[in-house]
């Protein structure tokens, strides 16, 4: 995959003075290091699941496990007491076939000249910059980039794909129902629920008697769970319940639990101990822990009213962050300015064969003078 990025880097009139990789494109440090290109490797998973992974593979808990799944382990050296098993805390390519690719994924991190993360830092502070230390890399926290503006309705609900329902209709239909009191269901593009993890979840939702709207891709793909679904689930539900089969828009709305575009946030919901037999079959969770987590979440008591405060508490400051003045505006601000100064050492470097060592601080550091107006940037990602 490397060929098509060589030959357009070598099309352009100047070297580029950085080039961006999402973590899933490691083949672009062969093209970068042959080239003199600063490279920075982009993540979009949380700085906590970042960090709860790498920890797991430098500690050997991984291997320690590696014949059960379903073994329940303690996250080593981590801000937070963190308990879960292998099916949770899978590393992002930690599937078969994929261990050479795991493998350069790694390397490619290792050797970036900084990580810039989808997060920002009054959601994972602690866990941003024990990241940073632990890599020993330069990193920022630039999100959240859904938050960035300078994108109307119909754009931001055909980010990164045609969804696969009106979104007129979707609007129209949460604008029928109270605010705060829709429940938004979403196991992300890659995730894919069992079809009998699948129905233990719709019960769950049936049971609720809460309004909810579920993006239930499975319902798209899989035979079984379609079959199910034709025997009435959505005709019992239909005054609550909206379900998108494929690819949800991405939108925000005032009448969701959370604007899950801004910040995804834990319900705080605890469920029982998994029943190993269920499991096998391929259910985590009953319908049972699906009803008694809902209510927790949505229940007009303290705790559950505590939850939603919280959740709207950190959309606002996942706004605050993008904008001017915001921590993830400053922090996108100094990735430039470290940028423009790596570039300036390369060129001195090739114009004095004196190579030069960077002496930048291993954290954005936010107190550098401004780099002249000489230094315009031509960043590729």
């Amino acid at each position: 995959m490397d060929e098509p990025l060589e030959e357009y880097v070598r099309s352009l009139p100047r070297r580029p003075d950085c080039l961006i990789a999402d973590t899933c494109n490691p083949w672009t440090a062969g093209v970068c290091a042959r080239h003199g290109i600063p490279r920075l490797m982009l993540h979009c998973p949380s700085a906590y699941y970042l960090l709860a992974t790498h920890s797991l593979s430098t500690h050997g808990v991984y291997d320690r496990v590696a014949d059960d799944e379903l073994e329940t382990f303690e996250v080593p050296d981590f801000p937070v007491r963190a308990v879960g098993n292998r099916a949770t805390f899978r590393g992002f390519f930690q599937w078969p076939g994929m261990e050479n690719y795991e493998r350069d994924v790694v390397e490619a991190e290792a050797t970036a000249d900084g990580l810039l993360i989808n997060t920002f830092r009054d959601l994972e502070g602690v866990f941003i910059d024990r990241y940073a230390v632990a890599l020993g890399r330069k990193t920022w926290a630039i999100g959240p980039t859904c938050a960035s503006g300078g994108l109307d309705a119909d754009a931001m609900a055909g980010r990164g794909n045609r969804a696969d329902v009106d979104v007129g209709l979707v609007l129209s239909w949460l604008d029928a129902r109270p605010a705060s009191s829709v429940l938004y269901i979403s196991f992300g593009s890659l995730a894919q629920l069992s079809p009998k993890q699948v129905i233990e979840l719709a019960r769950g939702l049936e049971a609720s008697e809460r309004p909810f709207v579920w993006a239930i891709k499975e319902a798209k793909s899989n035979a079984d769970v379609q079959a199910w679904l034709a025997e009435g689930f959505e005709e019992r539900v239909a005054d609550r319940g909206l379900l998108v089969r494929g690819w949800a828009p991405q939108f925000c709305s005032e009448r969701l639990l959370v604007e899950v575009l801004d910040v995804g946030v834990r319900s705080g919901a605890k469920l029982p101990p998994m029943n190993l037999p269920e499991e096998a079959e391929g259910v985590q969770v009953r319908s049972a822990d699906v009803e008694k987590a809902v209510a927790e979440l949505m229940d007009v008591a303290p705790d559950g009213t505590a939850r939603r405060a919280r959740a709207k508490e950190l959309a606002a400051k996942a706004k605050a962050a993008m904008e001017e003045g915001g921590s993830s505006y400053a922090e996108l601000d100094d990735m430039l300015r470290h940028v423009a100064e790596l570039s300036m050492k390369k060129s001195h470097e090739e114009d004095t064969g004196v190579s030069t060592q960077p002496s930048a601080p291993l954290l954005g550091s936010k107190n550098k003078e401004n780099i002249g107006a000489g230094a315009a940037l031509s960043v590729e990602s």
